[in-house]
């Protein structure tokens, strides 16, 4: 447990963003998880549609450092990939 009163302020600081940071990991998660769904139900013109909107959710999780920017720039190029081979 914390001792001093700078490390129960820490304390009470990670906990709030802890929560900020599930929220933005649950937002990116769900975001893949539709395009995935575009993607097997062949459905082109609304992945295509889809796509910015993913890139900038990708990139703001990648910003604020609850994915590697690598991570999310495979992600963008694999779904890409499989955008246009359909």
């Amino acid at each position: 447990m914390a001792n001093t009163k700078s490390a129960i302020k820490t304390i009470r600081r990670i906990a709030k963003q802890t929560l900020v940071n599930k929220a933005r990991k649950s937002k990116y998660r769900n975001a893949i998880k539709k395009m995935s769904l575009l993607l097997v139900e062949k459905k082109k013109d609304e992945a295509l549609k889809f796509l910015p909107k993913l890139n900038s959710e990708l990139m703001k999780v990648a910003k604020t450092g609850i994915i590697k920017k690598a991570n999310a720039s495979r992600n963008i190029s694999r779904i890409t990939k499989k955008i246009s081979a359909l």
